[in-house]
């Protein structure tokens, strides 16, 4: 039996072609009905099936339904009028990808009427920038480009893209340039997604042997508490504040927390980043392990951190800490008794 071509349209769409030294490439590609034949096809252009993803899925033989966002083809080179871009929304997978961009190594320039999006990084982090540049591109008029530069008096080479200019992007910046200087938003709580934060740690976390430091050097001590308190309430993960220099502060996340964050961003972060997390993926410190007791129900329940106790039990976590320490050994609240593992 023969199979049916049901869709003759040719797409354009931008892929990454290892064999050619990551150089960007355009090429068209047919889809069929058959999802086997769509299979061949792709493996014969040699296109990346995350290009794909939502129009046919050659691994499950059926059509995905997929956040808008994700699959939105490049128009690289394709040239479009005032009033053309200002009809362009940001798709919510996209948005979260820049508003966690935004949050790390991207900035918004407003040297035009509107603002665009550029994002640098060293060749070392070159799989990350075509990475998002893929995410991307249908806001692109133009590939990543190479750029070089002095640091600390050694050359520099990076690879560095900008996004078009466009009226929905100059909505972001009045978000994150109020009076000129980026900072932390203060709708933060609503902006930061599993996406946004899994792109800010793959651009401003710091991989570290137990835990992960995220480096907001740039912002002040009120933005970071403001985005310290979004992952501490809403991700409930556990945080504290650094401060390695006078008037910069970091973000350190525990060891304790590092399983809980690598189910949340890791679905969203490129394979190359993925060794920031590595910690998560060793045996965690026993340090702030606990064993709870309860003299009302006589159970004993054991917590992988204070915190983690402290939210279960509604209790306050200084005061368990300071309870722990106390030599009066009196249950707190009457009720718990509490011991270090």
């Amino acid at each position: 039996m023969k199979t049916k071509k049901t869709n003759k349209q040719e797409i354009t769409i931008k892929t990454q072609n290892n064999n050619k030294n990551n150089n960007s490439v355009t090429v068209p590609v047919k889809f069929y009905s058959n999802s086997d034949t769509c299979k061949a096809k792709i493996l014969q252009e040699n296109i990346d099936p995350y290009f794909v993803t939502g129009f046919c899925d050659a691994s499950k033989k059926i059509t995905s339904i997929v956040v808008f966002g994700t699959n939105l083809t490049s128009t690289v080179g394709i040239k479009f009028t005032r009033k053309q871009l200002a009809m362009v929304q940001l798709a919510p997978y996209t948005r979260d990808v820049i508003i966690g961009l935004l949050l790390s190594d991207g900035w918004l320039s407003s040297a035009r009427k509107n603002a665009l999006l550029g994002l640098k990084q060293s060749l070392d982090h070159s799989q990350y920038v075509w990475f998002v540049f893929n995410i991307l591109s249908h806001y692109c008029s133009s590939s990543p480009r190479l750029t070089t530069g002095i640091r600390a008096g050694n050359r520099f080479y990076g690879l560095q893209f900008f996004t078009r200019s466009m009226p929905c992007l100059t909505e972001l910046r009045e978000l994150f340039y109020p009076n000129g200087v980026k900072i932390v938003p203060y709708n933060i709580y609503e902006l930061l997604t599993p996406i946004a934060l899994a792109h800010m740690i793959m651009g401003d976390g710091s991989v570290q042997r137990h835990g992960l430091i995220i480096c907001t050097d740039s912002y002040t001590i009120e933005d970071t508490i403001r985005l310290i308190n979004v992952l501490i309430i809403k991700f409930r993960l556990e945080c504290s504040l650094w401060a390695p220099r006078k008037n910069q502060y970091r973000i350190y996340i525990q060891q304790g927390s590092m399983a809980s964050l690598l189910n949340i961003v890791s679905p969203f972060m490129h394979s190359s980043m993925l060794y920031k997390l590595k910690s998560a993926l060793s045996n965690p410190s026993n340090r702030n392990k606990i064993e709870v007791f309860d003299k009302d129900t006589n159970q004993t329940t054991y917590y992988n951190s204070i915190r983690e106790a402290a939210i279960a039990l509604n209790c306050n976590h200084s005061s368990i800490m300071y309870n722990i320490k106390s030599t009066k050994q009196k249950p707190y609240k009457g009720r718990y008794v509490f011991k270090l593992l």
